[in-house]
């Protein structure tokens, strides 16, 4: 292998729990709830599938939103749409709590790299493997990587809002090899998504998947991946 595909959420990062999302909007934006209300605002919202990064819907959604729920990648703004759609099937105290809580979720703060990331990375980097990041996302996730010391080792990124095309879309994986110079046949994706990352696999790529827990309760899944690259 010459080149390391990564996903972004549920591979590299993890993003907050639900409850540390919500907590975190109701300090900076003021209203104050019980804590019996917090939690249940936490998990109607971890239900609906408000929180991009977090658990698929739970419940059935409108038909309008589940439309918008399977493009919601392909744009900024097709993005935001439906996350704060989801959010809004929850009564919170203020109404502009969702788009507080969307903006919430693309600070660096809101994301934790899982314990092996940095080594993974680091490791492919000394090897003089080529790393690329293929998400599935509607905003701009390098500041991300820049926040927590990631950055350095990721040669490019190929975000699906910035192309208009989203996983598994072979166009996409096409996208990222092609901007490092490598043959699809020579890269590894890896992700956790068997879905959207099993698409590399039209294109030749091989493919490794990752379970999307939370950061502590994966330490060292990443690893595996320095094995299969030689």
């Amino acid at each position: 292998m010459t080149a390391v595909l990564f996903d972004f959420s549920g591979t590299l990062f993890r993003i907050e729990s639900t409850d540390s999302w919500l907590r975190a909007v109701l300090d900076e934006a003021g209203p104050t709830l019980t804590d019996a209300e917090l939690t249940r605002a936490a998990r109607e919202l971890e239900n609906v599938g408000a929180l991009p990064g977090g658990v698929a819907p739970r419940v059935p959604m409108p038909d309008e939103l589940a439309a918008l729920w399977a493009i919601r990648d392909e744009s900024a703004e097709l993005h935001r749409a439906a996350y704060t759609g989801l959010s809004r099937l929850v009564t919170l105290p203020d109404p502009a709590l969702h788009e507080a809580l969307y903006d919430r979720h693309m600070l660096p703060a809101a994301w934790q790299p899982y314990p092996d990331a940095a080594e993974v990375l680091r490791a492919l980097r000394e090897r003089g493997i080529k790393v690329g990041v293929v998400s599935n996302i509607g905003w701009d996730l390098r500041p991300v990587f820049r926040a927590h010391g990631l950055d350095p080792f990721v040669d490019v990124y190929v975000l699906s809002y910035e192309h208009g095309i989203q996983k598994p879309d072979p166009r996409l994986f096409k996208t990222a090899c092609t901007a490092l110079g490598v043959e699809p046949r020579d890269v590894l994706m890896v992700g956790d998504d068997r879905r959207a990352d099993g698409g590399a696999a039209a294109l030749g790529c091989a493919v490794h998947f990752v379970d999307h827990l939370p950061a502590a309760q994966r330490p060292d899944a990443l690893r595996s991946v320095l094995g299969l690259v030689g």
